[in-house]
Order: C-alpha cells, then structure tokens, then sequence
C-alpha cells in the first residue's frame, strides 16, 4: 500500500510540476516539495533537493522543445544565468544576517496574482516588437534583471522561474513564449546546481521516489512545452494563467496542511 501511495502522490506532485514547467517555466520545488513532505513525510530539505532533480530534465526537455520552435534567447539567457546563480549566493549570505525576514508565503502567493495576470491582461508583444530593441540594450538589461532575480531568491529561498516569468514578460518585453523558453533554460542550469549542492550536503536521496519524480515530471514538461509551442498567444495566455492560479491555490493548502 505504502508504494502505490508513493506512486500516486509522485504522479500528481510530478504532473503539477511538470506542467508549471512546460507551461510557466516554474521550478518544480514548487510543487513537488510540500507534496512529498506532507503525504510521504519526508525531510524538508531532501524535498527539495528531489525536486530540483526533477526540475533538471524537465526544464532541460521543455528548453530544447522551445528551442527547437525559435521560442529561446539563448545569448541573453545565458548573460542572465550567470547574474542569477551569483546573485542568489549574494542573497543567501544577506538573508542568513537578517533572520526575522521570513517570506515563505510569496512564492506562493506570487504565482496566483501572476496567474490572475495572465487571464486578465495577457502578454501579446511580438516576436517583432522584440527585435526593435538593440543587442546592447538587451544585454545590459538581462545583467541588471539578473542580479535582481538572484539576490531576490537568495535572500527569498524561492520564486525563481515564477520571477524570471515575470520580468522577461513586464520588464524586458518578450513574447510569451520566447520568455517560457529562456526561463527553463536558465532553471536547467540553475536547477543542476541547487540539487547538486543538496545531495552533498544532506546524503543520498530515496531512490524510487526520485525516479518516479523525474519520470513524472518529464513526461508532464514535455507534453505542456508541446502544447504551447502549438498554441496561439490567447490561448497559451489563458492557459498559463489557469496553471499558476491552480498551483498556486493546491500549494496553499499542502502548506496549510504540513
């Protein structure tokens, strides 16, 4: 009994990853960590790190899936990656000085208001209207937003593709998909180094419930990057949005219920 429910809640953490993955370019920590800690009663931080091993193929199939349809800005999201993961080091140190600021709700609460953005007011700019922008221009931008995402969830500890999301659709102006397909190429990379970092420290992770995570979560990623290189802007808008709100919400209740 106890692997059939082992089975059943990495299928549903897997699917629920995958598709904030393949859709949103969210981490699976978001959603893979409180369900395994909270059905299987796993430790928190081994959570995570399984998490993040899933996130590394999925982000990885979901980046060659954009790539493959012309949806990637590969120049600028490897200037970004770079800005990120030496940034969150930056943020880590900062928020281990200051305890008190404890913000593990906005992750969360972010992708639902995220979500709700998406239906209300979705991103419909250009593959066009992107090129306008000149190489330098683009450059210095992706440095500067890079820095912001990292430190911001260094010193967080979460939120980090729900961020980059968000500012390469708000702030630097991509076109939805073009934003998707740079946001899981970067959390590839980013994700490697977060579960890399984890299994050092905390030991070897439980096998079969790090396969089936991976398994799960892939095959999810790859079938909503399909999708949504095949849908039009209104209906991967819409779509997206109806992901982030209902992860948003089932993540909600897991953490009430851990």
């Amino acid at each position: 009994m106890s692997t059939l429910i082992t089975i059943i809640v990495t299928f549903f953490a897997g699917m629920g990853a995958g598709l904030g993955t393949g859709f949103a370019g969210l981490s699976a920590a978001a959603v893979i960590s409180p369900m395994l800690i909270t059905f299987l009663g796993m430790d928190p931080y081994m959570a995570v790190g399984i998490a993040l091993s899933s996130d590394v193929l999925a982000s990885a199939v979901s980046a060659y899936t954009y790539g493959k349809n012309k949806n990637l800005d590969v120049k600028n999201g490897l200037i970004m990656m770079v800005m990120v993961l030496c940034f969150t080091v930056v943020g880590s140190y900062v928020s281990s000085l200051v305890p008190s600021a404890t913000m593990g709700s906005f992750s969360v609460f972010m992708t639902f208001l995220l979500g709700i953005k998406f239906i209300v007011r979705p991103v419909m700019t250009t593959k066009e209207a992107m090129q306008g922008v000149s190489a330098k221009k683009r450059a210095i931008q992706s440095i500067i937003c890079g820095v912001l995402i990292g430190f911001i969830c260094g010193f967080i500890g979460a939120g980090g593709g729900m961020m980059m999301l968000l500012i390469l659709t708000s702030v630097l102006g991509y076109e939805l998909k073009t934003a998707v397909g740079t946001s899981v190429f970067i959390m590839a990379f980013t994700a490697f180094t977060g579960a890399a970092s984890h299994f050092a420290i905390g030991g070897k992770p439980d096998g079969f419930v790090l396969i089936l995570c991976i398994v799960f979560t892939l095959l999810w990623a790859r079938i909503a990057a399909v999708f949504a290189n095949k849908a039009s802007a209104k209906t991967l808008n819409r779509a997206t949005g109806i992901v982030l709100v209902i992860l948003g919400i089932v993540v909600f209740a897991f953490s009430l219920l851990s």
